[in-house]
């Protein structure tokens, strides 16, 4: 169960998108496991895409970390090949990337999910992206052409791509807007969200301040500017919602306490019936004015309840440190 806790965003580290190494072929058992042992261990399978230079090498390179047996640039004509052989070898956790060069080939991905979801096997979507503006300053960071660029500019290609994609965008399991993470940051999502068992909801709270916008990755939004402002207390306006008297300042206010309480019921209500939809991950984004103090307080001890009541949560703050 993660109980990390992400603090003060700093600017993105590098290309998210630095090649991925060569998957090494002592990681993968080789040995033919029996019918019985693959009926009782079901293959998962991911499928890592989204925007170029939004973190899908990154977060591939994660998926290896943990275990997972990571493909990249599989045409999806033979992804039921793919998992067949997983199966027969023992691979029970398979990543496959799919980016934009493999654009004529996303048109065959509902025939192929089709036939693997006729073998047993649900695929998983987790998207990446990023706004226009951090994916530019990423790609003139390495000199690297867009892939869909052609003899324009940079920003064509990044509208081509997202246009192209937003069918995937919209079938995914899990989009997380990179915008705003560094490497790390990205890292301790994916290990969240695929580092642990699969029978449980994952819940990622996510605190912003609604001045720097809406979290575009988020399932549900919920607005904490209700609550009196720390802000206007002098002692209180330097510290941030992390801090004990913040905390204590936010948490005992009016309505605080029922709000809290609501949020919980939602999820209660909603976890189960996700699950049973085949949605494992659900990110809730608690917003107050800045994103430093309120919704700080708010999501810490919403990620502390949710943890007792059994939910593997993880907190981001996606501003804190942008004031």
């Amino acid at each position: 169960m993660s109980t990390e806790t992400a603090t003060a965003p700093t600017p993105p580290v590098g290309d998210l998108d630095e090649p991925i190494a060569p998957v090494a072929a002592e990681q993968v058992d080789a040995e033919v496991v029996d019918a019985a042992t693959i009926a009782a261990r079901p293959l998962r399978v991911v499928v890592v895409s989204g925007m170029s230079g939004a973190g899908r090498s990154t977060a591939a390179d994660n998926l290896e970390d943990l275990g997972w047996y990571v493909v990249d640039n599989l045409p999806p004509s033979v992804l039921p090949e793919v998992c067949a052989e997983a199966r027969r070898t023992g691979i029970r956790q398979l990543a496959v990337v799919l980016d934009v060069r493999t654009r004529s080939f996303f048109e065959q991905l509902p025939a192929m999910f089709a036939e693997l979801k006729r073998g047993g096997t649900v695929p998983e979507i987790v998207y990446l992206e990023a706004s226009d503006e951090v994916i530019v300053r990423r790609q003139e960071s390495v000199r690297r052409p867009h892939p869909l660029q052609g003899d324009g500019r940079l920003l064509d290609g990044i509208h081509r791509e997202r246009d192209q994609l937003a069918t995937l965008r919209a079938a995914a399991d899990l989009v997380i807007d990179t915008s705003s993470l560094n490497v790390h940051q990205l890292g301790s999502r994916i290990n969240h969200a695929y580092g642990g068992p699969d029978n449980a909801l994952r819940v990622t709270v996510l605190s912003f301040g609604f001045k720097n916008g809406i979290p575009l990755d988020a399932d549900m939004i919920f607005d904490v500017r209700f609550l009196p402002n720390p802000h206007w207390v002098p002692e209180l306006r330097p510290q941030t919602g992390l801090s004990a008297p913040v905390s204590a300042y936010v948490l005992s206010q009016a309505g605080a306490a029922p709000f809290l309480a609501s949020v919980e019921d939602v999820l209660r209500t909603v976890a189960s019936g996700y699950l049973q939809e085949g949605k494992r991950f659900a990110t809730i984004g608690i917003g107050c004015t800045g994103g430093k103090h309120r919704s700080t307080a708010m999501s810490e001890e919403l990620a502390r309840r949710l943890r007792a009541d059994g939910l593997p949560t993880t907190v981001l703050h996606r501003d804190l440190g942008r004031e």
